[in-house]
């Protein structure tokens, strides 16, 4: 260590040294050999040596430093040694930790004997404890505007090293500006790794990446793997893959050495990333590489997850069967990844191999592994298997989702299993589960369909009471028996909503009551048409005309008094015109054709031009069959005016002259029938126009039905496929006979009624149920 000298005549007692050499008598070891001493000062004064208790030990003439490791200044008995240097690294470290900072620390430094040297400095810094930088600090600042001063790499670095980022980073990020700053900063690869190291492992990511960016703009080519890692993993800790990347790619660029630890960082994140190629690269380089051990679970697991999710099965389950192999234990995450991939890519059954390789192999599966195998067979339809898992499940302590309980609950249904979806059902009542509306849903259609309505009541009152609105799924149900044909089901089941206060919309209403009138029900219907009129709903004329349709066909008295009934519930004015057209000219005040042609005139035949058509068709029907000929035929010749047929008659000139009846019903094809040819009859005798041919256009379907009319009166038609036709002056002739002109003039053969009745039969083209055939666009979307 150093001693202190006076430039007078003083004395220095050996109890000034802190390990007092002398008293002790130890030979302390010199250490290192010193640098060669400089040249000798001149003497200008005298040293005297004492012991602890004052008496003098030794004098020496001396007014000069006394050099650690050259100048004898120690003595051991009565021989002077030199100090030795970690003696004196030891004193610096001694003072540095007694003082810590300020100018008590600097004035005891500069009272030195001797100037220390940049490597007793790095002794003395290396002798600090690396807990507490603070002397370390102050001993570095005071030896940095010392002349003897040099900068060191190995000083800088353990500055660094020793310096917490967390309390320390603007002397860190200080140390790295005084480094570049340097005229030669490559010297210094150890302080500026130690520097970014420091603060990437703390997780200062912003200082860290300033410090990468400005090596590496400044073109340093520094950085060793450690440093590189510690960005890497700050990075991609951070969700910044991107910024790991480019750091990846200067990596490279700079030739630095991938080690473990970079491989496990990167290639897992390049999986991660999305670039799946990239990664499988990297991690057939570190296979390749020599003196790398095998990759780690982990990585195995991330790129089995990642190319199953991807889809590249094949792969992926290369990946696996790799990991297995080289010793390692799939995790329930890697095998959740394998088997979900498989079974979203429809392999059930190789993701089922795979599971009971698995189950062999000692793996418990996790609650998502199970639940994912549970779905998956209940949706691809094993519902055996399904529902074993779902019991092993249970077994193994985990308690079912509501997901879970829900896919079996409607997969069972679906399946039409009444018992076991009903089971599994109140299973999940008993465990505390709220079934969902899916759940709930799918049962009721079940029920519905198996026609098991009291049960499906009981479950729609139960999703009333979990809080489900029910209103449409009730009337779903409605509508499922009405799709079936099952009225009387339809029936009970409404009045079952109606003690629920459950209520329904006007359209099922009138699904409802149509489906009655066609199985007859009237008693039932009439309720259905109140309820619909109250609803606010308007019986439109498509409505209004299927209702008489049935009663055009209706053979029972009573039956059509019911439906006469149902007619006067409906409230439309085609009821009322109904009424005014059979009752007699004082009543109505007005002709039947001004009549006829007043109500025709109130209809929209920009809307109801298609329902106005069919309402004709079936008006004609009833007419006929109730004889009432000279109604019918104003009706068609009002329905002609108002171009309800306007393509039905056709004057070609002199050539041909043609009646369309194709679209018509039977009634009204007849009506037609009679009042074109009375109209041609006029026009022929009373002005001389004679057609070269007469044709009759009936289809396969009336033609029958005109031909035989016609043929009671001898006519000239001849019949084809579907046309009738003849030549204009056989016509001609033809009408002059005295039988056709009373037949032209509404008389029609003898038991006409019976006819007309047996052609209705025959050819039901007015039947309600083809009545959609003729319903236009717009109404239909208004249904």
């Amino acid at each position: 260590m150093l001693l202190r000298v006076g430039l007078s005549r003083r004395r220095l007692t050996t109890a000034a040294l802190p390990l007092s050499i002398a008293a002790r008598g130890r030979r302390l070891s010199t250490g290192p050999s010193p640098p060669p001493p400089p040249p000798a000062a001149e003497w200008t004064d005298t040293v005297d040596y004492l012991d602890e208790s004052g008496e003098v030990l030794s004098s020496a003439p001396g007014a000069r430093a006394a050099v650690p490791g050259a100048d004898a200044t120690i003595l051991s008995g009565s021989s002077a040694h030199p100090l030795p240097r970690p003696a004196a690294a030891a004193r610096l470290a001694a003072l540095a930790l007694r003082f810590r900072s300020g100018p008590s620390l600097s004035a005891a430094l500069s009272a030195l004997p001797s100037q220390p040297d940049p490597a007793l400095l790095l002794l003395a810094a290396s002798s600090l404890p690396a807990s507490d930088p603070t002397p370390l600090l102050a001993l570095v600042a005071w030896a940095r505007v010392q002349p003897w001063f040099v900068p060191s790499d190995d000083l800088s670095s353990l500055l660094a090293a020793r310096l917490a980022p967390a309390t320390h980073s603007s002397e860190l990020l200080s140390l790295f500006d005084d480094t570049l700053a340097l005229p030669d900063p490559a010297a210094f690869p150890k302080t500026l790794n130690a520097v970014l190291s420091a603060l990437a492992t703390h997780g200062l990511l912003e200082p860290a990446f300033f410090c990468f960016k400005r090596l590496r703009d400044a073109g340093f080519r520094v950085l060793e793997t450690h440093a590189y890692n510690a960005l890497l993993s700050l990075l991609l800790t951070r969700g910044l893959a991107f910024k790991a990347f480019e750091v990846l790619d200067e990596m490279s660029s700079s030739g630095c050495a991938l080690d473990e630890g970079t491989y496990e960082l990167v290639v897992p994140a390049l999986a991660r990333a999305g670039r799946i190629d990239a990664a499988r690269k990297m991690f057939d380089e570190m296979r390749k590489r020599e003196g790398i051990g095998r990759a780690s679970a982990g990585m195995y697991g991330v790129l089995v997850d990642v190319l199953a999710k991807a889809g590249r099965l094949d792969a992926a389950m290369g990946m696996y069967r790799e990991m297995v192999a080289v010793g390692h234990r799939a995790s329930p995450a890697v095998s959740t990844a394998v088997v979900e991939g498989l079974v979203r890519a429809g392999k059930l059954d190789a993701g089922m191999e795979l599971w009971e390789e698995m189950r062999r192999g000692g793996l418990r599966p996790s609650f998502g592994l199970y639940t994912m195998v549970v779905e998956a067979n209940a949706r691809s339809g094993r519902l055996d298997v399904a529902t074993q898992l779902f019991g092993d499940m249970e077994k193994s302590g985990f308690f079912p989702t509501p997901a879970t309980y829900a896919c079996l609950v409607e997969m069972h249904a679906s399946a039409g299993q009444v018992d076991a979806a009903m089971r599994l059902y109140h299973s999940m009542a008993n465990a505390g589960q709220r079934p969902g509306l899916s759940t709930f849903t799918a049962l009721l259609m079940m029920l519905a369909n198996k026609r098991m309505l009291d049960l499906a009541a009981k479950v729609l009152l139960e999703m009333k009471a979990s809080g489900f609105p029910i209103e449409v799924t009730a009337s779903d149900l409605l509508m499922i028996y009405i799709k079936e044909g099952s009225t009387e089901l339809a029936l009970r089941w409404l009045r079952f909503m109606g003690s629920a206060g459950i209520r329904t919309n006007n359209f099922i209403i009138r699904q409802l009551f149509e489906s009655c009138m066609k199985t007859g029900l009237y008693d039932s219907a009439r309720p259905l048409l109140e309820t619909y009129v109250a609803g606010a709903a308007k019986v439109d004329l498509i409505l209004y005309t299927s209702i008489l349709a049935h009663l055009v066909r209706c053979q029972d008295e009573g039956r059509e008094r019911a439906i006469m009934d149902i007619l006067s519930v409906s409230k439309h004015k085609a009821h009322d015109f109904m009424c005014g057209l059979f009752t007699g000219p004082e009543q109505r005040k007005k002709p039947v054709l001004s009549f006829v042609r007043e109500f025709f005139q109130g209809i929209d035949y920009d809307n109801e031009e298609s329902a106005a058509r069919y309402f004709v068709n079936v008006l004609l029907n009833y007419l006929v069959l109730m004889g009432q000929m000279n109604r019918a035929r104003c009706i068609w010749k009002v329905a002609y005016e108002n171009k309800l047929f306007a393509k039905a008659i056709v004057f070609d000139q002199h050539i041909a002259w043609s009646l369309d009846v194709r679209n018509l019903s039977v009634g009204a094809a007849l009506v037609a029938t009679v009042h074109t040819l009375h109209r041609f009859r006029k026009r022929m005798l009373y002005y001389g126009v004679v057609p070269r041919r007469i044709k009759l256009v009936t289809g396969p379907t009336l033609k029958m039905v005109v031909a035989q009319v016609l043929a009671s009166l001898e006519s000239p038609f001849e019949v084809s496929k579907v046309v009738l036709r003849a030549p204009g002056d056989s016509v001609l002739e033809w009408f002059k006979k005295p039988i056709v002109q009373q037949f032209l003039l509404n008389e029609i053969p003898s038991k006409a009624d019976v006819l007309m009745h047996r052609l209705n039969v025959m050819f039901p083209s007015s039947a309600p149920e083809v009545r959609s055939l003729s319903i236009p666009r717009s109404l239909s979307m208004s249904r």
